[in-house]
């Protein structure tokens, strides 16, 4: 008996790769999925979704609201009906595409791509038994979402929640050189010193924080921005704020005798 060719070996080793990375990639119906009569699947990049359908059945595949169908692109266009429809207005309006076997036994794939995601579908149709609706939950859009909630909150919450303003401590003075950036004012509470700056911090490169030892030696220290304040966990006598390489710009921070509350 004749063995197989390299060439024909190797073509079957392809074809197995692509057949496992199919049966991987497909998310099939789930009962814990189902809201009502919709099959509600959480969306991933890759995924390749089953859709059971039947002749003389419709089934609903229903985008995220506000998405915008671009195109919807099928494996067999002859013995399959697919279309499309919307439902509601404003950001509330919904695409829906529509598909529906002439008879059982079929099997083909759908690619939606809309102005947000692509989708991919398969597609089977049986005697009976359709699908009657799917759609999806979109965990990253939810992930993000929360993130900017949490940025927003952050940037709205006080630099400095929870101290008094008699706690706080004003007397430093700020010289050298005025870049857009240059501080308003510095004040600590005996155990953070914070930096305030204009609002176009937000508009240009932050410069760092060089804290000055005894003999005028520059080391960087650990900060965080909080709005347009930065927040130096500890205290100092001096620091500087320096931006550029040829021509550095220099800002100085000094805490001064005397301790000029609350202004």
């Amino acid at each position: 008996m004749a063995s197989a060719s390299p060439q024909s070996a190797s073509a079957e080793r392809q074809l197995a790769i692509v057949s496992a990375a199919n049966r991987s990639a497909t998310v099939g119906p789930d009962a814990r999925r189902f809201v009502s009569g919709v099959q509600v699947y959480p969306f991933s990049d890759g995924a390749l979704y089953h859709v059971i359908t039947a002749p003389e059945r419709v089934t609903d595949i229903a985008l995220q609201p506000g998405e915008t169908l671009v195109a919807v692109a099928s494996g067999d266009t002859v013995r399959w009906v697919i279309g499309d429809t919307t439902s509601g207005s404003g950001t509330d309006k919904r695409t829906h595409v529509l598909v529906k076997p002439f008879s059982a036994g079929l099997s083909t794939n759908l690619v939606i791509t809309t102005d947000r995601r692509s989708y991919h579908v398969a597609l089977t149709s049986v005697p009976r038994t359709a699908m009657v609706a799917l759609s999806w939950s979109y965990p990253q859009d939810a992930l993000l979402a929360m993130k900017r909630e949490a940025v927003a909150a952050e940037a709205a919450s006080p630099v400095a929640a929870g101290i008094a303003l008699e706690a706080l401590h004003f007397n430093y003075a700020i010289s050298g050189d005025r870049p857009a950036w240059r501080p308003l004012r510095a004040f600590d509470d005996g155990r953070q010193t914070f930096i305030e700056f204009p609002t176009s911090l937000a508009v240009g490169e932050a410069p760092p924080v060089f804290l000055l030892g005894e003999k005028g030696e520059a080391q960087l220290v650990n900060y965080r921005l909080k709005g347009r304040f930065y927040v130096v966990d500890r205290i100092f006598d001096a620091a500087e704020l320096r931006l550029g390489t040829k021509r550095q710009q220099i800002v100085r921070i000094s805490r001064v005798a005397g301790d000029r509350r609350g202004s």
